[in-house]
């Protein structure tokens, strides 16, 4: 089938980065590993620091009017599952409740069986990010955080995804570099080429973070060789995109960090998880109260984190516009897997908003359900539909 070379090519690879990988998918993970031994800590600490704003400064976003599309109101298999939005902010420029949200993920918690599945949106995915408004706003997924802070960012999820989130969590990229450091660093393995690239990137984040690191060293030709990264360092690994894979290799390092930080946490006593709290909390901005983070903590032998995956399963890059953005093919197609993968809905039907949103993307792009059948078969786009990455 003869295709469009624009609409193959892969994405543009980008000088700098975006530092804010996957430091959301770390606060979930610190309230499971915390533990009920930290009670009485949690609760005096973050009495003062949750419901607030990075500045210190009472959270007052009002998510009662947050879009929820009215087929998954009355969805009775969401009702056994707890849904939760993180989101990771570039802060070096822009004011935290309206800066583009650069990591976008959903944790999806089974209430029954304590497992969770985690999905990232990708944040140059073409979707409607003004869902309240009469026409809309069809833009680049992470826009939606700069226009409208947190009530339109969670209504572009909802109205979207067809999902129910009213909940949040959020951060800035200081958040992983100092749990790291206060974890007493993590232990990686590196080839030469990554020991490279994560020399370079050290340099902007220690700047950004006003953290410091030391450049690692190597020798030409070396075989992988074992690394304790501090924070910096840590998420400069996180942040390399340049070696073979590019950001599937990436969303691996990301994940493997998260493991190491997990795994470095539960070996550690109460004066670490004390260090945790008091340096990661105050950088978090969330309208859970201490009572529910503290619920949360209690089940943390139950939770079991179960598979992640990225958001949309399978699409295309394209210019529309001016946007170099990623297109959902079709975005009705993806809603449907989304809910079989996070909720094991294998018949799901998509909600009137989700086809309506699905067909102004078709039209806009050009890439239909016809032609994501068809490139599936020639390769072009591959069929992910079993490809959830299984969390260990």
């Amino acid at each position: 089938m003869a295709t469009n070379s624009k609409k193959k090519r892969r994405k543009k690879k980008k000088k700098g980065g975006n530092i804010v990988l996957f430091v959301v998918e770390i606060v979930v993970l610190i309230v499971l590993v915390v533990g009920i031994f930290a009670f009485a800590k949690i609760n005096r600490s973050l009495n003062e620091n949750l419901g607030t704003d990075m500045t210190g400064a009472v959270a007052n976003d009002n998510v009662d009017d947050v879009v929820i599309n009215t087929e998954v109101a009355t969805n009775e298999r969401l009702t056994g599952y707890t849904n939760v939005a993180l989101v990771g902010i570039d802060t070096r420029e822009q004011d935290i409740d309206y800066a583009n949200s650069d990591t976008m993920l959903v944790a999806s918690i089974n209430n029954d069986t304590w497992g969770v599945r985690m999905i990232s949106l990708y944040r140059d995915t073409y979707v409607n990010i003004d869902p309240d408004s009469e026409y809309g706003n069809y833009n680049k997924a992470n826009a939606a955080y700069a226009y409208g802070s947190v009530n339109q960012f969670l209504s572009m999820l909802n109205a979207n995804l067809d999902l129910n989130i009213t909940q949040y969590v959020i951060v800035d990229f200081n958040a992983v570099a100092t749990l790291i450091d206060d974890l007493g660093g993590i232990t990686i393995t590196l080839t030469e080429q990554e020991v490279v690239h994560l020399n370079n990137y050290c340099v902007e984040t220690s700047e950004v973070t006003g953290m410091p690191y030391t450049p690692l060293s190597y020798d030409e030709g070396m075989e992988p060789r074992e690394y304790n990264l501090n924070g910096v360092q840590g998420v400069s690994y996180a942040r390399i995109r340049y070696t073979e894979g590019n950001d599937p290799k990436r969303t691996q390092r990301q994940r493997l960090v998260i493991e190491k930080i997990i795994d470095k946490a539960k070996s550690k006593g109460l004066s670490s998880v004390t260090a945790i709290i008091e340096d990661v909390f105050p950088k978090v901005k969330t309208n859970f109260t201490s009572s529910q983070l503290i619920k949360m903590a209690s089940q943390m032998f139950n939770y079991n984190i179960e598979y992640t995956s990225g958001f949309p399963f399978e699409h295309l890059e394209t210019d529309i516009g001016d946007l170099d953005a990623v297109i959902p093919v079709t975005l009705a197609d993806n809603v449907r897997e989304l809910h079989e993968f996070l909720f094991d809905d294998t018949g799901y039907q998509v909600s009137a908003n989700v086809k309506a949103y699905s067909d102004k993307i078709e039209a806009d792009s050009g890439f239909g359900a016809g032609y994501r059948d068809a490139a599936i078969e020639n390769g072009i786009i591959p069929d992910t539909g079993s490809e959830a990455d299984l969390a260990k």
